[in-house]
C-alpha cells in the first residue's frame, strides 16, 4: 500500500512510500494480539506485594487464656489470624508475573496491530526530522501541524534521538519509541501511529522474518 510522505508542517512532500503488505496488510490474528497485550501488561507488574503472616507479626506468644472453661473457642496466641492485629491467612507474597511468548507469535501480533491501524487509516509517514534542542513547544507545534494535538499518538523513530524523546516526555498523549521498542500494546493504545521514514526499513526487516 502506498502512503504519502508528510513533512513536519503536515504538508505532502510529493513523495510516496510503499508499505509492505506482509506487515501492514495481513489478516489480523486477534488471539495473538490478545496474548501479546496480556503478556505486556503482566510484565509491567512489580509483584512486590506482601502482607505479614502469623509468624511475622510482632506480639506475645503466651497463651492468652486457659484452654477450657471459658465457653469460647481455645486460643493460643494474640497473633492468631482470627484476632484483630493478627497475621493474615494466605496473604500475598512477592512473586513474578512475567509471561513468555515465542517470537513468531509476538511478531504476528505486532503485524496484526499495524494492519488494524493501517485499515483504520491511522498511520502517518513523516520524513525524518531532528530538533535543535529539547523543547516541548517545538514538539507540540509538530503535533498541531499533523492534526494530532488532541489525540494519543505514537512516534516511531529509526534510531534513538534524545532531543525528540525529551521534547515529548512531558506530553501524556504522545510517546516516542524506536522501531526496536515497538510493541503490540503501544500500537493499539495510540489513536495514530507516526512512522518516520527512517523507521520503515527496520520495522519491515524485524517483522518480515
Amino acid at each position: 500500500m502506498e502512503v504519502a510522505v508528510l513533512d513536519i508542517k503536515g504538508k505532502e512532500t510529493g513523495r510516496k512510500v510503499n508499505l509492505s503488505d506482509d506487515v501492514f496488510a495481513i489478516e489480523p490474528n486477534n488471539h495473538a494480539v490478545y496474548l501479546d497485550v496480556k503478556q505486556y501488561l503482566a510484565n509491567q507488574r512489580q509483584g512486590t506485594h506482601k502482607s505479614k503472616e502469623r509468624a511475622e507479626i510482632a506480639g506475645s506468644t503466651r497463651k492468652i487464656k486457659k484452654q477450657k472453661g471459658t465457653g469460647t473457642a481455645r486460643a493460643g496466641s494474640i497473633k492468631n489470624p482470627l484476632f484483630v492485629g493478627g497475621g493474615r491467612i494466605f496473604g500475598p507474597r512477592p512473586r513474578s508475573y512475567s509471561q513468555k511468548l515465542n517470537k513468531n507469535l509476538k511478531r504476528l501480533a505486532r503485524k496484526s496491530a499495524l494492519s488494524i491501524k493501517a485499515k483504520e487509516q491511522s498511520i502517518l509517514v513523516v520524513e525524518d526530522f531532528n530538533l535543535e534542542a529539547p523543547r516541548t513547544k517545538d514538539f507540540t507545534n509538530i503535533l498541531k501541524a499533523l492534526g494530532l494535538e488532541s489525540k494519543k499518538s505514537l512516534f516511531v523513530l529509526g534510531d534513538s534521538n534524545n532531543n525528540v524523546y525529551l521534547s515529548s516526555r512531558n506530553l501524556k498523549s504522545s510517546e516516542v519509541v524506536t522501531n526496536s521498542e515497538l510493541s503490540t500494546y503501544k500500537i493499539l493504545n495510540a489513536n495514530n501511529i507516526v512512522l518516520l521514514e527512517g523507521s520503515l526499513e527496520g520495522i519491515e526487516s524485524n517483522l518480515s522474518k
